[in-house]
C-alpha cells in the first residue's frame, strides 16, 4: 500500500480513516480549513496542511503535493463522489481509494444509474414525468438527503426545485436534479458491495435504514428486521449484478426502496463511498471496510472467506447531531464543555472538550453503535449509551433518539422512511421540568452570579433563595452536593438524581439520561432590530443565505424576509403578519447569532 495517505475529508470520518491507516502502519495526511485548525482529525493525523475548501480540486492536489502524500482516501461528501476529483488523484500519479472515474460518473448521475440498473435487470422506481404527485426532485451528484425535496403539488414545484439545486450546488458543486415518483411510507434498504481489481464482486448484505428527518438517516442497523435469508440473495445480487456492469472496484452501496413487508424492492441509488452506516455492517461481519477499501486499492484481491450471507448478530447505529429537538431541530453550535463517551460500545466521533462546534458544516458530532446477540440486546445496550453519553456545551438529538427507539413500532421492527417525521407530531420536546431549577441549584454553590438563570430558547426564569428554588409557579425545596468526578447530586422535593454541569461566569449547562438544558444569566442583545417592537430573531446560528426585503418594503403574511443557511440547512425567515419591514441591518453573507433580532414587521 502507497504512503502517505491523504484523508480529503473532516470530522469523525476521517479520525475513523486514520485509525485503521494507523493500525496497518501507514502514514496519513489531513487536510484542514481556517475554521477547523482546531479539530479533532487534524490531530488524528501525522501531517496536516491548510486548504481554502474540501471542495477544491486544486487544493487538495496541492496538499498532497507538499506533503509527499501517494494515495488519497475521500471518505463520504464533499468530493468523495466526484469523478472529476478522482480522475485529477489518479491523473496526477497517486492511488485513488475508491472505484474507477468511469463508475464514479456512471453511477453519481442518477438518471444514467437507474437506466444502468434496468438493464442489469434491477427493479427501478418510475419516473416522475406522468403529471402525478407526490414527487421527489434530488440532486443528481446527491447522497445523505442533500439536495432532496419531496413535492406534493404542482404549485410547490418551482421553489423545491431552486431549493434542491441551492443545496446541491452547496454540497457537491453541482446543481443538476432529475425528479421521480415518490413512493409513500416506503423502507430504506441497503446492501454493501464490495469488488477487487481481479474481477471478483461480494456482497456483505444489507442495512435497514428507514428511520430518517429530513431524508437524512438517524438510526441505521445490521441486519434488516424483515429480511430474511431467500431476500437477502436476492437483493445481494441485484447489487453485485449492478456493481459487475458498472466496472465498480472498492466499497459501494447499492440502495432499495421496499414495501412495508419488503416483497418487492427498486433500485434507489448506488453510492459509490464509504456510508456513513458502515460500522453496523462491520460489527455484524467482522470487517474493517476501511481496510477492505485500501486493500483493494493496493491491488490485493478480496478474501475468499468473505462473505455476506450469515450475519452475526444484531448491530444498531445512531448519528449524534448538534441539533436542539425543543428548538424545531435547527442546528446548535457552541463549545463543547464535555465530552465522555460509555463503554461497551463502540463511538466514532469528530469532537472532543473544547472543540468549537461551528455552523460551517454538516451537524454531525459522533456515531454510537451498539452490538448484540439479538436486536433487542443491541437495542437495549444503544439506549444505555445514550443515557450515559455526556455532552454539555452543545445541544444534541441523544434524547429523542432514545423516545424513537423506545417505541412499540420501533422495536417491532415496523418502521418505514415516514415514520420519524410523524412522530415529531406527537412527542414533546420539553426538557424534563427538573433541569432548570437543578442548574439554578448548581449554579448557586458557585462563584458565579446568584441569577436568575434563563433558559435559552424560551423565556423559562429559575430563582434560588434560602434553600428553594422556583420556577414560574412551581417551587421545590432542594439541595446540592458536588461529587469528586465533575457531577452534581441535585435534590429537588426529596427525588436526588445526578447531572453532570458545566458552570461558566454567566451560564450553567447541565445534563442528565441524554437531556441537555444551557442556561444563562443575561438575555439576548435587544439592539438592532431588536429595539423595534415586533422583531423576529434568528432561530438559529449561521449566515445571511438570501435577503428578500428592504426596510420600508409592504409585505404579506408569509412572505420571505429572509434565508439562513447553517450546517448545509436552509430555512426561511417569514413575515408573522401583513406589514412593513423595519430595522434590517443584515446582508448576504454576514453571520448571525442564535436568537439575533434580524428584522421587524410593523402591522
Amino acid at each position: 500500500m502507497r504512503e502517505p495517505l491523504l484523508i480529503a475529508n473532516r470530522g469523525e470520518i476521517a479520525v475513523r480513516v486514520a485509525r485503521t491507516a494507523r493500525a496497518l502502519g501507514l502514514r496519513t495526511v489531513a487536510v484542514f480549513t481556517d475554521v477547523d485548525a482546531g479539530a479533532v482529525h487534524v490531530d488524528a493525523c501525522d501531517v496536516a496542511v491548510r486548504i481554502s475548501s474540501y471542495l477544491e480540486v486544486d487544493e487538495l492536489l496541492r496538499a498532497a503535493a507538499v506533503s509527499g502524500a501517494q494515495a488519497v482516501h475521500p471518505g463520504y461528501g464533499f468530493l468523495s463522489e466526484n469523478a472529476g476529483f478522482a480522475k485529477a488523484v489518479v491523473d496526477a500519479g497517486l492511488t485513488w481509494v475508491g472505484p474507477p472515474p468511469a463508475a464514479i460518473e456512471l453511477m453519481g448521475d442518477k438518471g444514467r444509474a437507474k437506466d444502468a440498473a434496468a438493464q442489469a435487470g434491477v427493479p427501478v422506481v418510475p419516473a416522475g414525468d406522468d403529471g402525478g404527485y407526490p414527487v421527489v426532485v434530488k440532486a443528481v451528484a446527491g447522497g445523505g438527503g442533500k439536495g432532496m425535496r419531496v413535492v406534493r403539488s404542482a404549485d410547490e414545484l418551482q421553489a423545491a426545485t431552486e431549493a434542491a439545486q441551492r443545496e446541491a450546488r452547496a454540497a457537491f458543486g453541482d446543481d443538476r436534479v432529475i425528479v421521480e415518483r415518490w413512493v409513500e411510507r416506503p423502507r430504506h434498504i441497503e446492501v454493501q458491495v464490495l469488488a477487487d481489481q481481479h474481477g471478483r464482486v461480494v456482497h456483505l448484505g444489507e442495512r435497514e435504514c428507514s428511520l430518517q428527518r429530513r431524508h437524512q438517516k438517524v438510526v441505521e442497523e445490521a441486519p434488516s428486521p424483515v429480511v430474511d435469508a431467500d431476500l437477502r440473495a436476492r437483493m445481494g445480487e441485484a447489487a453485485v449484478a449492478l456493481a459487475a456492469a458498472c466496472g465498480y472496484e472498492g466499497a459501494g452501496t447499492v440502495e432499495f426502496i421496499a414495501t412495508a413487508d419488503a416483497s418487492e424492492f427498486f433500485f434507489l441509488e448506488m453510492n459509490t463511498r464509504l456510508q456513513v452506516e458502515h460500522p453496523v455492517t462491520e460489527l455484524v461481519h467482522g470487517v474493517d471496510l476501511v481496510e477492505l477499501q485500501l486493500r483493494v486499492a493496493a491491488g490485493e484481491p478480496l478474501p475468499e472467506s468473505l462473505s455476506g450471507d450469515a450475519p452475526s448478530g444484531w448491530a444498531v447505529e445512531t448519528r449524534l447531531y448538534a441539533e436542539d429537538p425543543a428548538n424545531g431541530f435547527l442546528p446548535a453550535a457552541g463549545t463543547v464543555r464535555r465530552w465522555r463517551v460509555p463503554e461497551g460500545v463502540r463511538v466514532d466521533a469528530g469532537v472532543a472538550e473544547g472543540v468549537e462546534v461551528g455552523t460551517s458544516y454538516d451537524p454531525l458530532l459522533a456515531k454510537v453503535i451498539a452490538h448484540g446477540p439479538d436486536r433487542p440486546t443491541a437495542l437495549r445496550r444503544l439506549d444505555r449509551a445514550l443515557a450515559e453519553l455526556e455532552v454539555l456545551g452543545v445541544a444534541t438529538n441523544a434524547s429523542f433518539t432514545r423516545e424513537l427507539l423506545a417505541r412499540e413500532d420501533v422495536r417491532a421492527g415496523q418502521q418505514d422512511t415516514g415514520l420519524l417525521e410523524r412522530v415529531l407530531e406527537e412527542t414533546d420536546f420539553a426538557a424534563p421540568e427538573d433541569l432548570l431549577p437543578a442548574a439554578a441549584l448548581a449554579a448557586a454553590g458557585t462563584a458565579t452570579p446568584e441569577g436568575p438563570w434563563r433558559r435559552v430558547f424560551d423565556d423559562g426564569e429559575a430563582r434560588v433563595a434560602d434553600g428553594v428554588v422556583r420556577v414560574g409557579e412551581r417551587s421545590w425545596r432542594g439541595d446540592v452536593r458536588v461529587l469528586d468526578d465533575g457531577h452534581v447530586r441535585v435534590e429537588l422535593d426529596g427525588v436526588a438524581r445526578r447531572y453532570a454541569v458545566e458552570v461558566s461566569d454567566d451560564a450553567v449547562w447541565i445534563a442528565r439520561d441524554g437531556h441537555h438544558l444551557e442556561a444563562r444569566t443575561r438575555r439576548a442583545d435587544r439592539s438592532g432590530a431588536g429595539g423595534v417592537q415586533g422583531s423576529l430573531e434568528a432561530p438559529m446560528p449561521g449566515t445571511v443565505l438570501l435577503v428578500k426585503v428592504a426596510n420600508g418594503d409592504e409585505v404579506q403574511e408569509g412572505d420571505v424576509l429572509l434565508v439562513l443557511e447553517s450546517m448545509k440547512m436552509e430555512l426561511s425567515i417569514t413575515a408573522p403578519h401583513a406589514g412593513t419591514v423595519e430595522g434590517l441591518a443584515l446582508s448576504e453573507g454576514d453571520r448571525v447569532t442564535h436568537r439575533q433580532p434580524l428584522v421587524a414587521v410593523t402591522a
